[in-house]
């Protein structure tokens, strides 16, 4: 059979199995484009179980584009915290702000890959699940699928381009929505990237593979490696932290910190050169944070101190929060957060 036959061949077998076997998301009761879309840009870089209770939280704090527009930044980051990836955010709100003034959401693939953040994969989920265009979505799990059913020994990079203009004709005149989902759903439950489960399968008289030999996977390009030293600046029942300017996490709060391993004395007198007389430097602990293409390696201070920081030039910059504050009010990531433990309790 050919490649072409075994696409058009697809739908009306993972429709019939998509019916009796799809999950209960709950991105999956509406298929309105905002919360389309909000799942979308959640389950990017998050396991499906993890974005669940993320995007019912989200959708409760903010549950129209309208609300997404005008939501103070802070807020937005606190509601994102744990996700990771914050830009995702940023540009979701840029997006939403462009959506009112053209007044309404775009219903094409192509306008909606106009928008921030939204990319062709992005851009064809929303145009296929919300409006019901033939426009497919091709994430790792697509291509892992195809790949393996059309027999393509190649890298997901250039497949996923392939598959993107081989898919179009293969959409069924009705429910290109739910086609585009049980292509995700085969390869999220079924098609895993280790150890498939090739007797569930419901194309399994198509599939050229019927092992998890492909796609190839390519090379990972090695992380780069940046020492940090971060002071835990705290007292009076709270902590002080400032806003990171640049790089990743741009816009983020973070404890103060510098890029450079230091020692307990190198630690000191750092400080004591910015201007910090009276502070007790307690004793460090070293963590790993480990992003995409990114590693810190991090050596924290607790630092406890008895004078308005930002009243200090080199610490101007600083903001003291309380506890309560810290814990309700602000967005500090997975990478700053794990520094809250190193603070006394009292």
């Amino acid at each position: 059979m050919k490649r072409e036959e075994k696409l058009k061949a697809l739908p009306p077998l993972l429709l019939a199995w998509y019916d009796k076997n799809k999950r209960d998301l709950p991105w999956r009761r509406d298929a309105d484009p905002y919360r389309v879309w909000v799942s979308e840009i959640m389950l990017q870089q998050t396991r499906v179980e993890a974005a669940r209770d993320y995007y019912i939280r989200f959708l409760r704090e903010l549950p129209a584009v309208g609300d997404l527009a005008a939501c103070p930044e802070d807020k937005l980051l606190k509601l994102w915290e744990g996700l990771g990836y914050y830009s995702r955010a940023k540009n979701m709100q840029k997006a939403a702000r462009e959506i009112l003034s053209l007044g309404g959401f775009p219903d094409t693939a192509e306008k909606l890959q106009k928008l921030p953040g939204i990319g062709q994969y992005t851009a064809g989920a929303i145009a296929s699940i919300a409006f019901g265009k033939p426009s497919p979505a091709v994430d790792g799990n697509v291509v892992r699928v195809l790949s393996r059913i059309l027999g393509d020994a190649a890298e997901q990079p250039l497949l996923r381009k392939k598959y993107f203009a081989e898919l179009v004709p293969a959409y069924p005149e009705n429910r290109a929505g739910d086609f585009t989902q049980s292509l995700m759903e085969l390869g999220a439950t079924v098609c895993l990237p280790s150890s498939p489960k090739c007797l569930l399968c419901p194309a399994r008289e198509l599939c050229q593979t019927q092992s998890d030999a492909l796609p190839l996977k390519a090379a990972k390009p090695e992380r780069k490696k940046t020492d940090m030293t971060v002071f835990v600046f705290y007292d009076r029942g709270g902590i002080w932290l400032e806003k990171r300017e640049g790089g990743v996490l741009s816009g983020m709060m973070q404890f103060y910190n510098a890029e450079h391993a230091l020692t307990p004395e190198t630690a000191a007198r750092f400080l004591s050169e910015k201007g910090l007389t009276d502070f007790c430097l307690g004793k460090p602990k070293a963590h790993r944070h480990v992003f995409t293409h990114l590693i810190w390696e991090m050596t924290a201070y607790p630092v406890r101190v008895r004078a308005d920081l930002s009243a200090l030039s080199a610490f101007s910059s600083l903001r003291f929060f309380t506890a309560k504050q810290a814990e309700n009010d602000v967005s500090l990531p997975s990478a700053f957060r794990w520094c809250l433990s190193l603070i006394p309790e009292r």
